[in-house]
């Protein structure tokens, strides 16, 4: 779209896809857009004011409804957001990057914007389990990953839990250690792209896990650990200053002294061959989300496969891996920045994806893996397992000598017990910059 600048006879290009909205006076027309600074890393509102002379008002307005509809395409106008900043996650900055970097951007969209700050851990699970389904059309969690998870818990948690998780969609703004909702969803880690991103995304269906461990039933939308990366996520807070660094530099270290961490696994698989993973990631590529069941009532689906007390099913062998080094659980491709530990992860398939790495591995291959992470080069490399599954039973083992063990879910500490897990095809909704996740694929 080009734009004449008045008598000084120059323009001014803008990309519909950075067009927030249009005022229309009854003599002037403002353009409002997202303007790309020098650093063209990050985006900050502007606008552009014209004066016309035409004999009805409508047409301008028509015009106007025109250019925002292109602008938006498939993304609603206007969205209605319930913003929640943590005030304690990653550095501690969320309050001022939400207020400086990207309420402008969503005043200029003319987005309606509630926000509140959680106070303690758990909070935006009260939160989202009180909301209002119909006041909102999605929540930005400025945060890490940590608030994403409470407030899909939190939507569980009511009695219209499968209405609620399909109705609310929820996104992140990158304030936090791992960010990886945003860097899967917007592809970045600038709060301001990521707020267009946001104001300009779709409505999509997401997986979700649920996890069963002693009576507890809960959600996940990102991982679940048990190994080397729950005790380099959890095992080195005396690091988070070191922000996302903290992680390259505890993985590191165990490594080098090639630690295992021994379980008895059962697993429901769906897909094992990576060349048939690979087929499988590129025809959904082009598949369609299904129906939005939004009208579906009650609580949270059965358990297909019971719970972690139930029996096994028939299909699932549990076996015993003394040398684990890493079992992680994945339902989105990046686990942080840099980080594409899932390439052939879909948002929507009803499959999660499975990495399991033998612990005694040599140092050599173990720094290949590492190395290859980044990329998702990893994927085909022959110490990977990589499965698509459907669910799993994990039992890990207390090793002796070891004071702490850990078990990460979303990033977040459980006990030290025996968990299952099993996929939820397309239970919770997202606001997605497209219909994959922004990773490159495998």
């Amino acid at each position: 779209m080009v734009l004449k600048k008045g008598a000084t006879g120059g323009s001014a290009s803008i990309m519909l896809y950075n067009v927030l909205w249009v005022d229309v006076e009854t003599s002037s027309i403002t353009i409002k857009f997202a303007a790309t600074k020098f650093s063209k890393a990050s985006v900050k509102p502007s606008c552009l004011t014209y004066s016309y002379e035409l004999p009805s008002l409508s047409e301008v307005e028509s015009w106007a409804m025109t250019l925002l509809q292109l602008a938006y395409e498939d993304s609603q106008i206007q969205k209605r957001f319930k913003v929640l900043i943590n005030p304690f996650g990653g550095q501690g900055h969320a309050k001022n990057l939400f207020e400086k970097q990207s309420l402008p951007l969503l005043s200029a969209a003319n987005c309606t914007i509630d926000v509140e700050t959680t106070e303690y851990r758990g909070h935006a699970i009260e939160i989202a389990k009180n909301i209002d389904i119909d006041a909102y059309d999605a929540v930005i969690c400025c945060s890490g990953d940590g608030v994403p998870s409470e407030v899909f818990n939190g939507l569980a948690k009511r009695d219209d839990a499968i209405k609620a998780l399909r109705r609310i969609a929820v996104c992140q703004l990158p304030c936090g250690s791992g960010n990886a909702m945003c860097w899967n969803l917007a592809g970045t880690g600038d709060v301001s792209v990521a707020t267009l991103s946001i104001i300009k995304s779709i409505r999509k269906p997401l997986d979700l896990v649920s996890i069963t461990q002693g009576e507890e039933r809960f959600l996940s939308f990102l991982t679940q650990s048990f190994g080397i990366i729950a005790d380099v996520d959890l095992g080195t807070e005396e690091l988070r200053w070191m922000g996302g660094y903290r992680f390259t530099v505890g993985l590191m270290h165990r490594l080098w002294k090639q630690t295992v961490y021994p379980c008895d696994i059962a697993v429901g698989v769906a897909v094992d061959n990576k060349e048939t993973i690979r087929d499988h990631y590129r025809q959904g590529v082009g598949q369609d989300d299904d129906d939005d069941p939004s009208s579906e009532t009650g609580g949270l689906p059965p358990l297909q496969f019971g719970t972690v007390d139930s029996q096994l099913p028939p299909d699932w062998q549990l076996i015993h891996h003394p040398n684990m080094g890493n079992f992680y659980a994945g339902n989105m491709a990046y686990v942080s920045a840099g980080a594409d530990f899932f390439p052939a992860s879909l948002p929507n398939d009803g499959l999660f994806d499975l990495v399991c790495i033998n612990g005694t591995i040599s140092r050599r291959s173990a720094m290949a893996v590492l190395l290859s992470v980044e990329t998702g080069a990893h994927f085909k490399l022959p110490q990977v397992s990589y499965r698509k599954v459907v669910g799993y039973r994990i039992i890990p083992h207390k090793r002796v000598g070891v004071e702490e063990e850990y078990i990460s879910i979303d990033g977040e500490r459980v006990p030290f017990a025996p968990f299952q897990a099993e996929v939820h095809s397309g239970l919770g909704t997202v606001l997605a910059k497209g219909h994959l996740y922004q990773a490159p694929g495998v």
